[in-house]
């Protein structure tokens, strides 16, 4: 039997930094049939006020995956008999990482954060606070020691983007390369 291609679940804070889910997005659902993996979204209420603001309701209105409402714990992934391979939180508003921190799995996403953890899988939150308080340290320390990735929203300047998507897609590329999905993208120190 063949291996399907992974199964992602992309969910959207309202932290600032909509423009990393929208070019994750683009990207993720960009790539050749090969790679291309499922992908099911979240939108947190505040996280689509956030993107409306920072992006214009073209943005949410442009999605063509599957979106799942953040109070829908009938949502496969919501258990462990049908987890996805890997979870981004992007960006992820430093409550949300408190509520996975520390398990609380009020909604959606916290929830599929959980399975995830506790299947072993992939999370991966990319974080934009700054600058970071001591709570917010000790909740990503406990991600970590949950088996979670914090990915902070730092992009890289050696490539000398020329503009904002240029410097954010930074970001994405790694948030890519840690799902390891395989994509062409220019690397440090190559030709």
């Amino acid at each position: 039997m063949e291996k399907q291609n992974k199964h992602i679940i992309i969910s959207i804070t309202g932290a600032s930094g909509s423009i990393y889910a929208k070019l994750l997005l683009e990207h993720l659902n960009n790539l050749p049939i090969k790679q291309k993996p499922e992908i099911s979204v979240i939108l947190s209420e505040t996280g689509k006020k956030v993107a409306e603001h920072e992006l214009g309701v073209t943005f949410l209105s442009s999605i063509t995956n599957k979106i799942y409402n953040i109070n829908d714990f009938n949502a496969p992934f919501a258990s462990g008999s049908s987890v996805a391979d890997a979870m981004v939180v992007v960006p992820c508003s430093m409550g949300t990482l408190g509520r996975i921190a520390h398990g609380t799995s009020d909604n959606l996403i916290c929830r599929a954060a959980d399975v995830i953890l506790k299947e072993r899988k992939k999370l991966i939150l990319v974080t934009r606070e700054t600058p970071l308080n001591f709570i917010h340290i000790k909740n990503m320390e406990t991600i970590c020691h949950a088996g979670g990735i914090i990915l902070p929203a730092n992009p890289s300047f050696y490539l000398q983007p020329k503009n904002i998507e240029d410097v954010c897609m930074t970001v994405v590329h790694r948030i890519v390369d840690i799902l390891d999905i395989y994509h062409e993208t220019k690397r440090w120190a190559s030709e």
